[in-house]
Protein backbone atom coordinates (compact mmCIF):
# COMPACT_ATOMS: atom_id res chain seq x y z
CA UNK A 1 0.00 0.00 0.00
CA UNK A 2 1.32 3.50 -1.11
CA UNK A 3 1.47 6.02 1.87
CA UNK A 4 2.42 9.24 1.20
CA UNK A 5 4.69 10.84 3.72
CA UNK A 6 7.09 14.44 4.71
CA UNK A 7 10.82 14.09 5.45
CA UNK A 8 12.07 16.99 7.67
CA UNK A 9 15.74 17.43 7.54
CA UNK A 10 16.87 19.40 10.36
CA UNK A 11 20.06 22.01 9.66
CA UNK A 12 20.47 21.44 6.01
CA UNK A 13 21.13 25.15 3.93
CA UNK A 14 21.96 27.47 6.86
CA UNK A 15 24.50 29.95 7.31
CA UNK A 16 25.92 28.20 4.03
CA UNK A 17 27.17 25.26 5.52
CA UNK A 18 25.85 21.62 4.73
CA UNK A 19 24.29 22.44 1.47
CA UNK A 20 21.59 20.43 -0.04
CA UNK A 21 20.19 21.35 -3.19
CA UNK A 22 16.69 20.65 -3.50
CA UNK A 23 16.77 19.21 -7.15
CA UNK A 24 19.92 17.00 -5.82
CA UNK A 25 17.46 15.65 -3.17
CA UNK A 26 14.37 14.90 -5.45
CA UNK A 27 16.96 12.84 -7.26
CA UNK A 28 17.81 11.24 -4.41
CA UNK A 29 14.55 10.01 -3.54
CA UNK A 30 13.59 9.10 -6.76
CA UNK A 31 16.43 6.76 -6.84
CA UNK A 32 15.49 5.36 -3.96
CA UNK A 33 11.98 4.43 -5.25
CA UNK A 34 9.98 6.86 -3.83
CA UNK A 35 7.20 8.65 -5.95
CA UNK A 36 6.03 11.89 -6.25
CA UNK A 37 8.55 13.42 -4.76
CA UNK A 38 8.29 17.44 -4.10
CA UNK A 39 10.38 19.52 -2.20
CA UNK A 40 9.68 22.64 -0.46
CA UNK A 41 11.67 25.67 0.02
CA UNK A 42 15.49 24.76 0.54
CA UNK A 43 15.06 24.15 4.49
CA UNK A 44 14.57 21.09 3.80
CA UNK A 45 10.98 19.24 3.34
CA UNK A 46 10.17 16.71 0.81
CA UNK A 47 7.07 15.00 0.24
CA UNK A 48 6.86 11.47 -1.36
CA UNK A 49 5.30 8.43 -1.57
CA UNK A 50 6.80 5.36 -0.54
CA UNK A 51 5.29 1.53 -0.46
CA UNK A 52 7.65 0.02 1.74
CA UNK A 53 8.65 0.88 5.32
CA UNK A 54 7.37 2.61 7.74
CA UNK A 55 8.53 6.00 9.22
CA UNK A 56 11.36 5.05 11.47
CA UNK A 57 12.57 3.09 8.64
CA UNK A 58 12.21 5.83 5.99
CA UNK A 59 14.12 8.38 7.85
CA UNK A 60 16.82 6.43 8.11
CA UNK A 61 17.35 5.07 4.80
CA UNK A 62 17.08 8.80 3.51
CA UNK A 63 19.33 10.07 6.27
CA UNK A 64 22.09 6.85 5.04
CA UNK A 65 21.45 7.79 1.78
CA UNK A 66 22.27 11.98 1.77
CA UNK A 67 25.39 11.06 4.26
CA UNK A 68 26.54 8.99 1.36
CA UNK A 69 25.53 11.58 -1.82
CA UNK A 70 26.47 14.20 -0.10
CA UNK A 71 29.26 13.23 2.48
CA UNK A 72 27.86 14.65 5.82
CA UNK A 73 25.26 13.49 8.50
CA UNK A 74 22.01 15.12 8.60
CA UNK A 75 19.31 14.16 10.69
CA UNK A 76 15.61 13.18 9.19
CA UNK A 77 12.29 13.16 10.80
CA UNK A 78 9.66 11.17 8.23
CA UNK A 79 5.89 11.85 9.50
CA UNK A 80 2.46 10.79 7.22
CA UNK A 81 -0.14 12.78 6.18
CA UNK A 82 -2.49 11.67 9.06
CA UNK A 83 -0.27 12.50 11.51
CA UNK A 84 0.36 15.98 9.98
CA UNK A 85 -3.00 16.56 9.57
CA UNK A 86 -3.55 15.89 13.23
CA UNK A 87 -1.32 18.63 14.63
CA UNK A 88 -3.18 21.32 12.30
CA UNK A 89 -6.18 19.77 14.47
CA UNK A 90 -4.61 19.50 17.31
CA UNK A 91 -2.94 23.09 17.17
CA UNK A 92 -3.85 24.70 20.99
CA UNK A 93 -3.38 28.06 19.69
CA UNK A 94 -6.24 30.33 17.36
CA UNK A 95 -3.84 29.36 14.32
CA UNK A 96 -6.33 31.52 12.24
CA UNK A 97 -5.82 34.57 14.63
CA UNK A 98 -1.97 34.62 14.38
CA UNK A 99 0.31 35.50 11.98
CA UNK A 100 2.22 32.54 10.76
CA UNK A 101 5.28 33.81 12.08
CA UNK A 102 3.97 33.88 15.57
CA UNK A 103 3.19 30.12 15.45
CA UNK A 104 5.94 27.11 15.17
CA UNK A 105 6.08 23.16 15.51
CA UNK A 106 8.81 21.75 17.14
CA UNK A 107 8.67 17.85 15.70
CA UNK A 108 10.54 15.26 18.02
CA UNK A 109 11.75 11.98 15.99
CA UNK A 110 9.84 10.06 19.73
CA UNK A 111 7.74 10.92 22.01
CA UNK A 112 8.45 13.74 24.61
CA UNK A 113 7.31 14.08 28.15
CA UNK A 114 6.17 17.17 30.00
CA UNK A 115 8.58 16.26 32.77
CA UNK A 116 10.97 17.43 30.33
CA UNK A 117 9.73 20.78 30.22
CA UNK A 118 9.24 20.59 33.99
CA UNK A 119 11.60 22.80 35.17
CA UNK A 120 10.44 25.90 32.26
CA UNK A 121 8.81 28.88 33.98
CA UNK A 122 6.04 29.41 31.33
CA UNK A 123 5.38 32.62 33.11
CA UNK A 124 8.38 34.09 32.98
CA UNK A 125 8.23 34.22 29.32
CA UNK A 126 4.59 35.57 29.19
CA UNK A 127 2.96 36.40 26.48
CA UNK A 128 5.05 33.46 24.92
CA UNK A 129 3.99 29.82 25.73
CA UNK A 130 4.49 26.50 24.45
CA UNK A 131 1.98 23.03 24.62
CA UNK A 132 3.24 19.60 23.43
CA UNK A 133 1.33 17.41 21.37
CA UNK A 134 2.04 14.14 20.35
CA UNK A 135 5.71 14.15 19.33
CA UNK A 136 5.73 17.63 18.80
CA UNK A 137 5.72 21.28 20.45
CA UNK A 138 3.40 24.00 19.36
CA UNK A 139 5.19 27.79 20.18
CA UNK A 140 3.73 30.57 20.20
CA UNK A 141 6.14 33.16 20.06
CA UNK A 142 4.46 36.57 19.82
CA UNK A 143 7.29 38.82 17.69
CA UNK A 144 8.63 35.27 16.13
CA UNK A 145 11.08 33.25 16.49
CA UNK A 146 14.47 35.05 16.01
CA UNK A 147 13.50 37.36 19.09
CA UNK A 148 11.63 34.29 21.04
CA UNK A 149 13.65 34.11 24.31
CA UNK A 150 11.76 30.98 25.13
CA UNK A 151 12.42 29.51 21.80
CA UNK A 152 15.85 30.03 22.39
CA UNK A 153 15.62 28.12 26.29
CA UNK A 154 13.80 25.71 24.34
CA UNK A 155 16.82 24.58 21.86
CA UNK A 156 19.04 24.09 25.04
CA UNK A 157 20.63 20.32 24.55
CA UNK A 158 20.03 18.84 27.22
CA UNK A 159 15.90 19.29 26.65
CA UNK A 160 16.09 17.45 23.56
CA UNK A 161 18.82 14.82 24.45
CA UNK A 162 18.06 11.57 23.15
CA UNK A 163 15.07 12.88 20.13
CA UNK A 164 15.93 14.44 16.97
CA UNK A 165 14.03 17.94 17.28
CA UNK A 166 13.30 20.16 14.13
CA UNK A 167 11.17 22.96 14.02
CA UNK A 168 8.73 24.51 11.47
CA UNK A 169 6.87 27.86 11.12
CA UNK A 170 2.86 27.64 10.54
CA UNK A 171 3.29 28.20 6.93
CA UNK A 172 5.08 25.16 6.48
CA UNK A 173 2.84 22.73 8.64
CA UNK A 174 -0.08 24.09 6.61
CA UNK A 175 1.79 23.29 3.44
CA UNK A 176 3.28 19.94 4.34
CA UNK A 177 -0.77 18.77 4.90
CA UNK A 178 -1.17 20.11 1.52
CA UNK A 179 1.89 18.39 -0.37
CA UNK A 180 1.47 14.87 1.38
CA UNK A 181 -2.14 15.20 0.96
CA UNK A 182 -2.61 13.68 -2.63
Amino acid sequence: MATRYAALLRGINVGGSRKLPMADLRTLMDGLGHEGVRTHLQSGQAAFTATHGDEESLAAELSAAIERHFGFAVDVIVRDHAYLKGIVEACPYPADELEPKQLHVTYFSAPVTPERFAGIDQEAYLPEGFRLGDRALYLYAANGLGRSKLAEHLARPRLNKGVVATSRNWNTVLKLVELTGG
